[in-house]
């Protein structure tokens, strides 16, 4: 990363708050790639659990609200981050939601400081001035693109110039989900606390409790499946919507696969959730801006099968490190299902090995991060 006039360039990264998603882990990895890189990582936001995992990273916290979304708000937080960035001698503003996209933007045109995005989902148009409001992710000098579908849909929904969208994928942490670092301790403490039975194959589906995620494709396909010894773990929350929880459970129920179905939360292990599961599922049916599990399922040298649409189609290449199946079709999920679960070990361990084999090409968070740094190197010249 060159160096700015004051020989130390200074990233501001924004963000709403610092929950737990894959935003606030990006956010976080980033601060650690510019620390090492010898810049100075700052992050704006309203806080949150991984907020001192920023600070770990060798970043620096700034409290400021946000996430609130208001017009009144976004403008006052343009004022805050003109003052952070006169202050701390901020180089580049690098926005990755869009609330707060608009306060930096506001600012780095009040200050002169480089603006750049990262386009992080494939924001919803179903309300008037949505577009409008969404377009400010596409206004970075450089727009980062998190998926080659992302980039695509940038450059045609807003007439993004493709010179300025750099298409960099999200990486996983290749040293934590990683086969051989996962304790068997590890996998039976979870085996027990979801009460698999011993000896029936596991599919994990992975992803927080929302429709479109396919759950319901999921528990559909399982009663379609010529084995019926299959039990489907649901690993996500439902941040508040019990309602959709209660409708999975009365689908598992009327369709006679309740005994199968275990729905279970949030899990702090999710490559000892991936090291129990015989075949990992992405079921959304409305297509994932990347979709990470699928990289990280695949680093842990597990079958996948996902959704083929999307950012997670780009990462499977079909019968060599997972399988494709159409959005929403339980039916040929049930298929794909049998299929995965009767590989033999040795073609398991051959597709596990070329995913994993493929995720360390392509998918680190160390590339994300080399990419990322690039980036900012060439905003400043």
């Amino acid at each position: 990363m060159h160096e700015s006039a004051n020989g130390h360039p200074v990233v501001l990264q924004v963000l709403p708050a610092l929950g737990g998603g894959g935003v606030e882990r990006g956010t976080v990895e980033m601060a650690a790639a510019i620390t090492q890189a010898g810049g100075t990582a700052l992050v704006a936001s309203a806080g949150g659990r991984m907020a001192p995992l920023v600070e770990r990273a060798g970043g620096r916290n700034i409290l400021l609200p946000l996430d609130r979304r208001a017009p009144h708000a976004i403008w006052r937080n343009a004022g805050r981050l003109a003052e952070v960035i006169g202050r701390e001698g901020v180089d580049i503003v690098h926005a990755r939601s869009r609330a707060p996209a608009w306060s930096a933007w506001l600012a780095t045109r009040r200050t002169g400081a480089h603006f750049v995005t990262t386009y992080h989902g494939a924001y919803n148009e179903d309300l008037p001035f949505k577009r409008r409001y969404n377009a400010v992710m596409a206004q970075g000098e450089i727009v980062i693109a998190i998926s080659d579908f992302i980039a695509g849909l940038i450059a045609t929904r807003h007439g993004t110039d493709p010179a300025r969208i750099r298409v960099i994928p999200r990486g996983v942490d290749t040293a934590i989900f990683n086969p051989d670092a996962v304790t068997p301790e590890r996998v039976i403490r979870l085996a027990r606390a979801w009460r698999l039975p011993d000896g029936q194959p596991t599919v994990v589906l992975p992803g927080r409790l929302t429709r479109w995620k396919g759950q319901t494709v999921l528990i559909e396909a399982l009663a379609r499946m010529d084995r019926q010894d299959a039990v489907a773990v649901f690993v996500g929350s439902d941040q508040g919507r019990h309602r959709y929880a209660a409708e999975l459970s009365a689908l598992a129920h009327r369709l006679g696969v309740a005994e199968r179905v275990r729905i279970v939360g949030d899990c702090e292990d999710m490559p000892a959730a991936m090291m129990l599961s015989d075949v990992v599922v992405n079921a959304s049916t409305d297509p994932e801006a990347f979709g990470r599990v699928v990289i990280e399922a695949q680093a842990m040298a597990r079958p996948v099968i996902a959704s083929d649409h999307g950012g997670a189609a780009e990462t499977v290449e079909p019968d060599v490190t997972g399988w494709r199946v159409p959005p929403g079709d339980a039916g040929v999920l049930a298929q794909a299902l049998d299929h995965a679960l009767a590989l033999t070990d040795a073609q398991r361990e051959t597709l596990g090995a070329q995913a994993r084999a493929a995720v360390l090409s392509r998918y680190t968070v160390q590339a994300m991060q080399a990419a990322t740094l690039a980036v900012y190197a060439e905003l400043l010249g």
